[in-house]
């Protein structure tokens, strides 16, 4: 059907468990805009809990069915990525037989489900692969490589049958190449749709406060000791009490996605108090547990700027969400935040060390004409580059494109 804004599409999207996160994020966007572009949109998914999720999943603008939230999350905290691929494909079941075919389905994270969505010819298939999830996976014993290999080699099949893939980064992109060598390079290459970010939910901030911020789950390979141990080492350094800077004021807000059903989340948390503890600092830094959209704002316009600890991080919303809110962004010197933060003018790009990351903290308190620069530069970068608008015109001209050319 054919709108004044153009072709009318049903679109089904499948996403294993729709709560708070980068992941998350994204699909929540990519269901904003293509409603806003005149599609009908319905998410399916395992798990939906409406007291932890994005706060436009409650809005009707979109529907949002779950199946399969009986089923297990894990086998005595291990099995996981077993259990997720069998909770995606009950959600792709029920979506086969309880209802009609529709002309896109965007399939996000689990790929096993493609095959399936595939038996219905008269729907395209669509993947959005943040990282190939082999690489994300443990392999250290004997008995996880075992478990893993099947799972891998699903993984690489089913990825190349979908109609297109999408990719969060020219990073990812790359990596996927040097991942799926099986996978026909001329055939099956992934095109890149940046994530976005809301800039109009960012108002410019008032007053600033010596606080910095870092935004991230309560994950191990989120690095967030490295913010700790950077900001410890900040604040025992005299010569910014030398150059007229008293820091006694200054804090550490971590805040971020826990989950008390994940083991890893209540660990890692404790880990992370135990640090500040050793360090010193453990009446400075404020630990801040699944916080709201509206809370996460606030935070976001009192810093004076976010902390952003992953190591090769395949994309990274966050730094885009500190930009947007006019907040230079610290951040390590490789993944995703080497194609979104410009060093020097948005941020500072940093070797994932706390010599490193203290030294540029230090350089925004110094220099408060620098990190006024920043300010401007990082919301004007944002706007330009990586808005939820942007993203909406380029998603849907990638759906709109598959389906024309299935009609051709």
């Amino acid at each position: 059907m054919e709108t004044r804004r153009g072709l009318k599409l049903n679109i089904g999207i499948i996403h294993p468990d729709l709560g708070i996160g980068g992941a998350e994020r994204l699909i929540v966007d990519a269901a904003v805009q293509l409603a806003s572009h005149g599609h009908n949109v319905h998410i399916f998914t395992a798990h939906h809990d409406k007291s932890r999720c994005f706060e436009e999943t409650l809005t009707g603008t979109f529907p949002v069915t779950v199946y399969g939230s009986f089923l297990p999350r894990h086998f005595f905290q291990h099995f996981h990525a077993l259990c997720a691929y069998l909770r995606c494909i009950f959600v792709a079941l029920c979506m086969l037989f309880m209802w009609k075919s529709f002309d896109v389905v965007l399939v996000d994270q689990v790929s096993i489900v493609i095959p399936l969505m595939k038996l219905k010819r008269s729907s395209k298939v669509v993947f959005y692969c943040h990282f190939p999830d082999l690489l994300l996976a443990q392999h250290t014993t004997s008995l996880r490589r075992v478990y893993r290999k099947p799972i891998d080699f699903i993984e690489e099949v089913t990825t190349g049958m979908a109609d297109l893939i999408l990719v969060n980064s020219n990073f990812t992109a790359a990596t996927f190449a040097k991942t799926f060598k099986h996978l026909d390079s001329q055939s099956v290459r992934p095109a890149v749709l940046y994530p976005a970010v809301n800039v109009e939910q960012f108002n410019e901030p008032d007053a600033l406060k010596l606080n910095f911020l870092s935004i991230n789950r309560y994950e191990r390979k989120k690095n967030i000791d490295l913010a700790i141990s950077a900001f410890s080492m900040l604040c025992k350094d005299e010569t910014n009490v030398l150059q007229g800077h008293d820091l006694a004021d200054a804090t550490l807000t971590i805040a971020g996605g826990f989950d008390r059903r994940l083991r890893e989340n209540v660990e890692y948390l404790e880990e992370l108090k135990a640090l500040a503890d050793r360090e010193g600092v453990s009446g400075r830094v404020k630990f801040i547990t699944s916080c709201s959209t509206s809370e996460r704002n606030a935070f976001l316009s009192e810093c004076l700027c976010v902390l952003y600890t992953p190591k090769d991080e395949h994309f990274g919303i966050v730094p885009l969400e500190a930009m947007a809110a006019h907040k230079p962004v610290i951040a390590c010197n490789s993944g995703g935040p080497v194609e979104t933060i410009k060093d020097g003018i948005t941020g500072f790009l940093c070797d994932p060390n706390p010599e490193a990351f203290s030294l540029a903290m230090s350089k925004l308190i110094g220099e408060p004409q620098l990190a006024l620069n920043m300010r401007r530069e990082a919301r004007r970068h944002v706007e330009k580059s990586f808005s939820t608008k942007i993203f909406g015109q380029n998603l849907n001209q990638y759906l709109v494109d598959i389906v024309r050319e299935k009609s051709d």
